[in-house]
């Protein structure tokens, strides 16, 4: 059901005390409430939208290694540096796995930050750090998420910045180390707040299910019971005019427009695309999600996660990267570059990231049993040492920002933390780093701990 909220009214005959509602039926849910994320613009929106930019966020869930990527220790001991040589790129110093040929090419439109830290191997309490930068005791054994995920925030923030779009989106689905949404929701902002899901985009009949109307409902329907409301709203503000009702209607109309306009259904229809630039992004998952991507940013919408999940490879690391690794390496490749010629690149951020690394030295991939009984050796869990790729958005690229030591385990140079990543998204998104919410006790909370972004990156 369809819920657009209009304020208090008296009980209903279930007993229940609640407010009005506009009640839409639509078809498909599944959990996921269209105008509870369209109703993100709060008192602040408006006044904080300030730059016409968007984020798209690749989530890399489970730990992707830094070592066999993006920060390569070739004159290292072999259990460090690994399987794979780097390989030069078209930016001198700016060397890469064997298995990003294609990323290889334009480097100069990213940069990397490879002195990222926030010391814990703990998936969850990596993975709350990483997406909202709050510890609060998260862990495996205390897995609820306490604080919004960035993407909740920057949605209550800004909105989305065409009408009609989602402000927040995840692709395919959100979920972090097998939680949904896990730490990409609202928490205390609300489940307004989450993002819209997608589905899977790589299938043939790929089509969002949330934007079907119930059996009988028209759009006509819809505008006569759009026209209903609106009539009993107005004489709702005659008689108490107020700022609530003010911001149910700006919420009611992105809703409306949403549901019966045609820019999401344009948006998310990604049967449009060249064939050749859907080939070029790769026939899977990864690729099919980074273009959806592109197509909800270029449509409207503000913060796009896409979540790529199977990192943890504790063993058989060379089974699993030849595999996952040309798919991100064409997606994200063919991302940047087309971000670049339809000239999006300047007004999109693009991020990479996990929740952590994987160990610099390499296990006997044994997994406790008989060296190599589980395949290739493997890495394990590391938070001490890590990388984010960022790109797009004033975002300079073809820049490397820190560095780690001779054996990769720690920073050596210029260390950063969780939160100077999300400083530097809010610069990008034109958002007060020094924002703070308030928590259900009524207490201001800052939302980074530190608000300094990562200045070396504009």
């Amino acid at each position: 059901m369809f819920r657009l909220d209009l304020g208090l009214t008296s009980r209903y005959c279930d007993g229940a005390n609640r407010r009005s509602f506009l009640q839409i039926g639509l078809a498909g849910m599944a959990g996921v409430a269209i105008p509870r994320a369209l109703a993100a613009n709060d008192r602040a929106s408006l006044a904080n939208r300030t730059r016409d930019t968007s984020v798209i966020l690749i989530w890399l869930d489970g730990g992707p290694g830094h070592m066999d990527m993006y920060d390569m220790k070739p004159d290292a001991p072999a259990e460090y540096r690994g399987i794979w040589k780097p390989i030069r790129t078209v930016v001198p110093g700016f060397d890469i796995t064997e298995l990003y040929p294609k990323q290889a090419k334009v480097t100069d439109k990213f940069s990397m930050v490879r002195s990222l830290h926030h010391d814990t191997g703990d998936h969850f309490a990596g993975g709350h750090r990483m997406l909202t930068t709050k510890d609060m005791g998260v862990s495996g054994a205390n897995t609820p998420q306490k604080f919004p995920g960035i993407g909740a925030i920057v949605n209550r923030e800004l909105g989305p910045r065409q009408p009609g779009m989602p402000g927040y989106v995840a692709v395919p689905h959100a979920a972090s180390i097998g939680l949904v949404p896990g730490y990409f929701g609202g928490n205390i902002l609300g489940t307004q707040h989450n993002p819209f899901v997608t589905g899977d985009p790589t299938p043939a009949y790929f089509k969002v299910q949330n934007l079907n109307l119930a059996s009988g409902l028209t759009i006509d329907k819809l505008e006569d019971r759009k026209a209903l409301t609106e009539r009993f709203d107005a004489a709702k503000r005659s008689l108490a005019p107020s700022a609530e009702s003010n911001a149910m209607d700006r919420f009611s109309k992105e809703a409306f427009e949403f549901v019966t306009g045609a820019n999401a259904r344009k948006a998310f229809d990604i049967s449009k695309e060249d064939p050749r630039l859907r080939d070029r992004y790769g026939r899977h998952t990864p690729g099919q999600s980074m273009l959806l991507a592109r197509r909800l940013v270029e449509a409207g919408s503000t913060f796009v996660n896409v979540h790529l999940g199977g990192w943890d490879h504790h063993w058989d690391l060379q089974k699993g990267y030849e595999d996952y690794l040309p798919k991100v390496d064409s997606g994200v490749a063919s991302l940047f570059t087309d971000l670049d010629e339809r000239g999006l690149l300047d007004t999109t951020l693009v991020v990479l990231c996990g929740e952590f690394s994987r160990t610099p030295k390499m296990n006997d991939g044994g997994n406790g049993g008989a060296p190599m009984s589980k395949g290739t050796p493997g890495r394990d869990h590391w938070g001490n040492a890590m990388f984010c790729l960022m790109g797009g958005g004033g975002v300079k690229g073809g820049r490397i920002v820190g560095s780690t030591n001779r054996l990769g385990t720690e920073p050596h140079t210029r260390a950063v933390t969780p939160s100077n990543i999300h400083a530097t998204i809010y610069k990008v998104l034109g958002i007060d780093p020094k924002l703070s919410l308030i928590d259900p006790t009524g207490r201001p909370t800052p939302v980074l701990d530190d608000p300094e972004p990562i200045d070396e990156l504009f």
